[in-house]
């Protein structure tokens, strides 16, 4: 456990997940800073979607992770550093790779930095299960294989490895957090859960889509929220990589009539070409291995797979479902 709890720090506060984290940190009574990007209307992202009595209680900090001098007081102070900030877009990666190791190397350098200066600490770097690339056995513990597919993957496999050198190398106390495939209300359109419900939410019933034979490893929002926080609350996570999934995986075709059938809609799926990655660059497979994050930590997936899955996909396309939320996407348009 960490000592007396001072000031926590979420870097990508404003995107999907790191919103959903500072508002369960508020609720948990925490002192919350959150770092979001820095843009001329003064957006907080989706921070500007939480309730204002939550949002009152944050201090927010607009910036750019990819700025030393600017990260650096952001960091100053803080007892707690979550870091989720980067690119995530896949099919962005394919067209603009550098920005990619700006924001998610040099960003998490400029983090590792700060955070030892800062004498932080607990320090959760935030990972992901592309880094694994197509499963090559399953499920797929800590130990498997990194493979970048993709330049994204590339970024945040290299970023892994920084904060990986900073435990070794200095002592920071680093845990890497490597969530699978989350999902729930405020996901951004490049994910194919909120491509799928805000289609049938506009009322369409022949659906464009990519490839439907790849499986994914899924948890919603708030159950990764909570893993998050169980991975820096435990103590044995410093220096070790925590998957964070529910174990289970559905392939896309699957997943597409399921929530379908959540939403009471028939559907028919259009494959779109521009939609599917490279060949070589698609993950077949996902499916994680979470027995280290039930060894070190209090967290546990959901033990009703099927119907938790249900029940998270009913929430998130009822969020989806509503006119001012499905107003916020431009349904049907490929988002890169």
């Amino acid at each position: 456990m960490l000592g007396k709890m001072g000031r926590t720090l979420v870097t990508g506060a404003g995107g999907f997940i790191g919103s959903h984290l500072v508002e369960e940190l508020v609720r948990r009574g925490r002192e919350v800073r959150a770092f979001v990007q820095y843009d001329a209307q003064n957006s907080w992202g989706w921070l500007d979607d939480i309730p204002d009595a939550t949002r009152e209680q944050v201090e927010v900090v607009s910036g750019d992770i990819r700025d030393p001098h600017g990260v650096r007081p952001v960091v100053d102070g803080c007892t707690v550093v979550y870091h989720l900030a980067a690119l995530i877009g896949i099919p962005y990666s394919y067209q603009s790779p550098e920005s990619y190791v700006e924001t998610n190397v040099n960003g998490t350098l400029n983090v590792l930095q700060a955070a030892r200066n800062a004498e932080v600490e607990k320090i959760v770097h935030t990972s992901t299960s592309e880094v694994y690339g197509t499963a090559q056995s399953v499920p797929m513990s800590e130990a498997h294989p990194l493979r970048g597919q993709s330049p994204y993957a590339a970024s945040k496999i290299g970023a892994d490895q920084l904060a990986h050198s900073f435990y070794r190398s200095f002592e920071l106390p680093v845990a890497i957090a490597r969530p699978f495939n989350t999902y729930g209300p405020r996901q951004s359109a490049r994910a194919v859960i909120p491509t799928i419900a805000t289609q049938i939410a506009e009322g369409r019933r022949v659906l464009q889509l990519g490839a439907l034979h790849p499986t994914r490893d899924f948890t919603f929002v708030q159950d990764t929220v909570e893993a998050f926080i169980a991975v820096e609350r435990a103590p044995d996570t410093v220096g070790e990589v925590v998957n964070m999934g529910s174990g289970h995986e559905i392939s896309i075709g699957d997943l597409a009539h399921l929530i379908a059938d959540v939403m009471g809609a028939e559907i028919t799926i259009e494959r779109e070409e521009e939609r599917l990655r490279p060949e070589e660059s698609e993950v077949d497979r996902l499916r994680a291995d979470v027995s280290k994050i039930r060894r070190l930590t209090e967290w546990a997936p959901p033990d009703d797979r099927e119907a938790g899955l249900r029940r998270g996909l009913r929430a998130t396309a009822d969020w989806f479902a509503e006119p001012e939320h499905l107003s916020y996407y431009k349904v049907g348009q490929y988002a890169v």
